[in-house]
């Protein structure tokens, strides 16, 4: 990063903020940046051994150098996130604030691309439900392909305003608002967010901040938490926030964070947050604060919806083809789309899928099982991927290079003559469906996740 072009307004923000530690922080920008990821710990163990991990994070592990995510297998299967290091204090944020060992109702109001969703989803109780909500329309196919990847069948993925989860009201026991922001702490790893920096910029991203957070409040139970962040350093974005948060019927809770970990304390009033810088830790910029609603300002008169709106049970010689695929096939219930596509849905999470369904319109709920054509079941590439999926599935190993020319949509040749579908995996993480006809099989691969970069070089 060409440090020179730091914003001058930026710059003089910054001096002022950090006083004798500003040139260690302009020294930092001009350090690579660290390469981070994140585990699956439902999908087979990624190889960690001698990598150094994240301090706040028993899933973050840091990378020797940057390799090209794309065409790694282990990635396309989900055994991983690619994720900032700071940015994964929130699995700290929530072992000390959030109760883990049950299932509780949880949303990610502004989730894509799905970092923070997916740390959710693995630090939260398997039978909780998680709302990963996007407003841009455009962003919501990415979050969407991450969600599948991670494979966790409790996930919901929505498209909506955060106003328009006003007939949720008092739902939810967590809500995390990683706000939309004006992007200071990228500045090193998104020359882009450098560029487009301007104090009204800041200004603009504060007022919608508040915005957020005065949809989401009403939307968490008494008792329940509310996590903020942003990855920006600038008070109008932080702190004033949190004053904010304070005057209107929550109370901060304080973590407590080792003093190795060089994380900066901000005090304002009786809110608390916590300021990762670069010159401090091995991360980015990036910025958290907790609270908890001390009251509940709502009252449920409502009757609840008695089903789900546009579903229909699976007729049980269906049920029976389906279910087999399922480690628990008890734990589900199975159900049709108009579109016939089938789904299964956790009955753990039946009751608060049908108020949802009720309450939102742009959303997917349930495990995508696949589809009947005929008397044949197709079944969908979210299946391949679920973590719910049996391990005795059919399937064939594939090699590395295999596993690239799959995920380049080519059809394979095999040793073995394989008839039917069977899953393509690699290193034992399933990758996707083929069918075999003979020597033969076809790429099932969905055409969106198709790599399109050359392998030639790398395979």
């Amino acid at each position: 990063m060409n440090v020179s072009n730091l914003p001058a307004a930026f710059e003089a923000a910054m001096q002022a903020q950090l006083g004798d530690e500003f040139p260690a922080f302009v020294a930092a920008l001009r350090e690579p940046t660290p390469v981070s990821i994140r585990i699956n710990p439902r999908k087979p163990a990624f190889k960690t051994e001698g990598l150094a991990t994240v301090p706040w994070c028993t899933e973050g592990i840091y990378l020797p150098e940057r390799p090209v995510f794309t065409l790694d297998p282990a990635f396309q299967a989900g055994a991983y996130y690619v994720q900032e290091a700071s940015s994964m204090l929130l699995a700290e944020a929530m072992r000390q604030t959030v109760k883990t060992n049950y299932p509780i109702r949880a949303l990610d109001l502004c989730a894509a691309p799905g970092g923070k969703s997916t740390l959710m989803a693995s630090t939260l109780h398997p039978d909780s439900l998680l709302v990963c909500n996007e407003v841009i329309r455009t962003r919501v196919p990415v979050l969407r392909e991450n969600i599948e990847k991670w494979g966790y069948p409790n996930v919901v993925v929505a498209n909506h305003d955060p106003e328009d989860f006003k007939a949720l009201t008092g739902f939810f026991d967590l809500v995390m608002v990683d706000a939309p922001c004006s992007g200071e702490g990228l500045f090193r790893k998104d020359p882009e967010a450098m560029r487009e920096w301007s104090p009204d910029s800041v200004q603009l991203c504060a007022g919608r901040q508040k915005r957020i957070l005065t949809a989401a409040a009403p939307l968490i139970d008494e008792g329940g938490v509310l996590i903020y962040s942003t990855c920006t350093y600038n008070d109008s974005e932080n702190t004033e926030n949190l004053q904010w948060l304070t005057e209107h019927g929550f109370e901060c809770i304080p973590l407590s964070l080792p003093a190795a970990w060089q994380i900066v304390e901000k005090t304002v009033g009786k809110a608390v947050g916590y300021q990762c810088y670069p010159h401090r830790v091995k991360g980015e910029g990036f910025f958290i604060s907790v609270f908890r609603k001390k009251a509940a300002d709502y009252q449920t008169s409502k009757q609840p919806p008695r089903g789900f709106k546009n579903l229909k049970p699976l007729r049980p010689r269906e049920t029976g083809q389906v279910k087999s695929f399922l480690t628990d096939e008890q734990a589900f219930s199975y159900w049709q789309k108009p579109n016939q596509d089938v789904m299964a849905i956790p009955k753990a999470l039946e009751k608060d899928l049908i108020l949802l369904d009720a309450a939102l319109h742009n959303k997917g709920f349930g495990l995508d099982m696949g589809l009947f054509k005929g008397n044949d079941f197709i079944p969908s590439h979210s299946l391949a991927l679920s973590t719910a999926i049996r391990a005795d599935v059919a399937g064939v190993d594939l090699s590395r290079e295999e596993a690239l020319h799959y995920f380049k949509k080519e059809n394979l040749v095999l040793d073995e003559s394989v008839r039917g579908w069977i899953v393509a995996r690699y290193e034992g993480l399933n990758l996707g469906w083929l069918k075999g006809i003979g020597n033969r099989v076809n790429n099932y691969l969905p055409k969106d996740w198709r790599i399109r970069m050359d392998i030639k070089e790398y395979s």
